[in-house]
């Protein structure tokens, strides 16, 4: 892997929150607690450098949320983006819907390249002219000017979540989306913004019973009736929308038995799903917890076909991790175009590949002491104790500000975006 890009953010604000592929992967959204959506394009091969396609440039930066107060609760809405969603392009234009905790907006960022001149009652400054004055029929033409990025909010979906919203997605029948929160999942049509239908309602009517909450959603990439939602207890639901309106009997449930031998205090809390993905294919769901990233195949519900262990040598660390706050982190996991390989974060900037059919697994860092664009990532190894070897790096001195939590990978090449605090790392396959 080599770097062919690092874009750098400056303050508190610019933490990223989400990182998104569009579906042909020329665009790269990402989003950020200040609200700020900024989109980079994939520059275009050139004749003379064969080789230099693959570099995301700055396309587009908008401001999505600002921050808001509810005063019926006293409460104080963030304007930091939880999620980017992007649609697929139908025609020149860009839609994409970006979330904070209360409000999904829908935007579409489209490129303006010419102007109209000549109008006949205004002026060339767009005052408006006495029609005294006018005394010749002007034909408008279109003038070339410098090209302009413009993102325009098309809809406003607000008013329908108690809770945090902690997922979008598009279904793919492309005329609706659902959203979720701790408790409830809504589902929208695109062109409907005063009203959703509840799907999914795990509200008890006693609060002090509640057990679980919803964690994370998605709709499967094939079936538009059917989509899957995590919970807190380390479960997975699939629900169809045929069998009942309102999903409360799931379809399928998917949990793994635990093993009493690694039964601890720390057990519920590291069993949280912070992230479920379905492959490509839709035959598989990909599902992470606090050390683990497990694949489950949708004909067995019983346990997962594949585990992989994420950072293993935490187990012993979980008792600092709790008094730091860091085991409620929420790391995402994504697919390669192929569902063969699978890549998560971790702690001290390191993120993790793990190849399906080879069963070989990596660890790489991103970090700006290591690296300059182009140079070669080196496999990182963590040493759990006794004697530690030169290029590893002891448990001990992991630094657990730095996390990666949110990652991408293009739909069909082997380029993955990579956000580690407030930088944004671009790796892709070396190019010979």
């Amino acid at each position: 892997m080599n770097y062919p890009d690092e874009i750098t953010y400056g303050n508190k604000a610019d933490i990223i929150s989400t990182v998104e592929f569009n579906h042909t992967g020329e665009l790269l959204a990402t989003g950020d607690k200040g609200g700020r959506v900024v989109i980079f394009q994939r520059e275009q091969e050139s004749k003379n450098q064969v080789h230099r396609r693959g570099e995301y440039n700055v396309y587009s930066t908008f401001q999505s949320h600002e921050p808001e107060f509810d005063y019926l609760k006293s409460l104080e809405i963030e304007e930091k983006i939880n999620k980017i969603r992007w649609l697929p392009q139908q025609n020149a234009a860009y839609f994409l819907l970006s979330t904070n905790d209360k409000t999904v907006k829908l935007w579409k960022v489209s490129e303006r390249d010419k102007r109209p001149e000549g109008y006949n009652l205004k002026d060339e400054e767009g005052r408006l002219r006495d029609p005294a004055t006018i005394t010749t029929l002007r034909v408008p033409v279109l003038r070339p000017m410098d090209l302009m990025v413009e993102a325009t909010p098309r809809r406003v979906f607000a008013n329908a979540h108690t809770y945090h919203i902690n997922s979008i997605s598009v279904n793919s029948d492309y005329e609706t989306y659902m959203s979720a929160d701790d408790l409830r999942i809504n589902l929208w049509n695109f062109e409907i913004t005063n009203q959703s239908f509840n799907i999914v309602d795990i509200k008890p009517a006693n609060m002090e019973e509640l057990t679980e909450v919803i964690t994370a959603a998605e709709f499967h990439p094939h079936h538009c009736n059917t989509f899957v939602y995590s919970s807190s207890k380390g479960t997975i639901r699939l629900c169809d929308m045929r069998a009942s309106a309102l999903c409360d009997r799931h379809t399928k449930f998917f949990e793994e038995p635990e093993d009493p031998s690694n039964r601890s205090f720390f057990s519920e809390i590291i069993s949280s799903i912070s992230d479920v993905k379905f492959s490509h294919s839709g035959r598989y769901i990909m599902t992470r917890d606090y050390l683990t990233v497990k694949v489950w195949d949708l004909n067995m519900e019983n346990r997962p076909i594949e585990t992989y262990q994420v950072h293993d040598y935490l187990r012993s660390k979980l008792c600092s991790l709790y008094e730091n706050d860091c085991i409620f982190d929420k790391f995402e996991c994504v697919w390669n175009g192929s569902d063969s390989v699978i890549m998560t974060g971790s702690y001290n900037n390191f993120f993790r590949m793990f190849d399906r059919n080879t069963k070989r697994d990596v660890t790489l860092e991103a970090s700006r002491e290591n690296s300059k664009p182009r140079a070669i990532l080196k496999p990182r190894k963590v040493c759990v104790g006794g004697k530690r070897r030169k290029d590893e790096i002891s448990v001990d001195s992991l630094d657990f500000s730095k996390k990666i939590l949110h990652t991408a990978w293009h739909p069909s090449e082997n380029i993955i975006a990579v956000a580690a605090t407030n930088n944004l790392y671009i790796f892709q396959d070396k190019v010979n």
